[in-house]
């Protein structure tokens, strides 16, 4: 086994599963970081006994995409992976085509690794990756920063889900050389190469700098988010980390099966605008003057309620406690949302319902409160009104509204997203077992919706 081969397995082996039915997936696109990826997590699967699928998106922005889709395919099965095509159908030209490209991605690398089980999708990001988002973040753009382990940035769709980068470190000529050594060939798409935009400028004026970039690329490691050391654990069924109340005392997670999120009085910005994410169900962080003023009231121990990011604050002596806020759906509705029995639905980004009941939608609670029974109403007297009213319910097909943990099973999303987003403010290490694992808080407790209460 080379180096490189030995590296990556050593980084594989710290974040992935050696045994399980899922499959773990993987981004390819046919260019060389990608192929090299997968020649190399080929093997790893080979060795380690794991199913390997990858996942091939056509953007349909070059006339050549069809058949690059066609030699990843081809690549794909050679190595002994499993192989899924998916097409990006809105497609067209304009400004922002990189960035609108990029989370059409993403989208779509989440749904086909959820539709099949997988938890993990690699990707060949490498550290000229790293450099050049460096470079472009230095002009002004607003890149986040590429780190071996994160969260799927889109949401819902990525919902539990992680991105490993086992080749974050490697230079991008070093997997080209494993290519070749390899005999394998790869795709080269003129895009990266094109001045028009931040990707192409960035590459070309790193290969301009001295050493071919070598310096630029060392420079932009250093500045980088640094690797994730910590030994690997599974995620905690109890995340606690420092931002955050610990459990036991006023603010804990026992009401996050409801969608509200404890906070303390001093997070760090990137931490209250996790919670604020979190609890608003939104899929855009909060960022500038406005996340920094509420930050600034929290440190300064004032008792407030205050809007963000479809978030509501609200902060009494050492409790501070973050909700959806229902007054935000008369600014951006949130439509009624069907159900089809057996099938898994988000609704307004908090909530992951199941149902095997036919004929129900689910809304807001709000204007709708008086309609519910009283055990339904006695079931939310611990939760704040503005919970209250963003709770989700049922209605049937007569106009009968019920709390919907009456007649679906709920999983609360914010609990999760939170713990990985947390994963990564602490440094703590999480592994794929984590990701399949129940929280406490996911769902409420068992006997505050028994059946016998129906």
């Amino acid at each position: 086994m080379d180096d490189l081969t030995s590296r990556v397995f050593t980084r594989l082996d710290a974040r992935l599963n050696y045994t399980g039915p899922e499959p773990v997936a993987l981004a390819l696109s046919g260019g060389g970081d990608s192929m090299a990826l997968l020649d190399l997590a080929a093997a790893w699967a080979k060795a380690r006994g794991r199913r390997l699928l990858a996942l091939t998106v056509d953007h349909n922005l070059n006339p050549d995409s069809a058949a690059w889709t066609r030699f990843a395919a081809e690549a794909a099965r050679a190595a002994g992976a499993d192989w899924r095509g998916l097409l990006w159908t809105q497609a067209r030209g304009g400004p922002g085509v990189p960035a609108r490209a990029r989370a059409a991605r993403h989208a779509l690398l989440a749904e086909a690794a959820r539709d099949a089980g997988a938890r993990v999708i690699l990707t060949g990001h490498t550290a000229d990756d790293v450099a050049e988002g460096e470079w472009m973040r230095a002009g002004g753009a607003t890149l986040g920063r590429l780190r071996d382990w994160s969260a799927s940035p889109v949401w819902p769709q990525g919902r539990g889900l992680m991105l490993l980068r086992p080749v974050l470190e490697e230079r991008r000529e070093t997997l080209r050389d494993h290519l070749r050594t390899r005999g394998l060939s790869w795709l080269e798409d003129p895009a990266n190469g094109d001045l028009r935009y931040g990707r192409g400028r960035a590459r070309s004026a790193l290969a301009k700098a001295a050493g071919g970039g070598v310096d630029a690329v060392a420079s932009a490691q250093a500045r980088a988010a640094p690797p994730l050391g910590a030994p690997p654990q599974a995620l905690r069924a109890h995340p606690h980390p420092r931002p955050f109340p610990p459990r036991g005392g006023r603010g804990s997670f026992d009401l996050s099966w409801a969608g509200v999120l404890p906070l303390s009085r001093d997070p760090s910005a990137s931490a209250l605008a996790a919670v604020l994410l979190c609890a608003g169900g939104g899929a855009t962080p909060p960022r500038g003057e406005r996340l920094a003023a509420l930050q600034a009231r929290l440190a300064g121990g004032e008792d407030f309620t205050a809007v963000l990011c479809g978030a509501r604050i609200e902060a009494s002596g050492a409790l501070v406690r973050a909700m959806r806020e229902p007054g935000e759906w008369r600014r951006r509705p949130v439509a009624p949302l069907d159900l089809t029995p057996g099938v898994a639905a988000v609704w307004d980004g908090r909530f992951e319902i199941v149902t095997d009941r036919p004929g129900l939608r689910v809304e807001a609670a709000a204007g709708r409160l008086t309609q519910l029974s009283g055990r339904d109403r006695a079931a939310l007297c611990a939760l704040p009104p503005a919970a209250r009213a963003a709770a989700p319910v049922l209605i049937d097909s007569n106009g009968r509204a019920r709390l919907a943990w009456r007649a679906a099973d709920v999983r609360a999303l914010g609990l999760r997203r939170l713990a990985l987003a947390s994963a990564v403010f602490t440094g703590e290490t999480t592994q794929e077992d984590g990701l399949f694992q129940t929280l406490h808080g996911e769902t409420p407790p068992s006997d505050l919706f028994s059946d016998e209460d129906c």
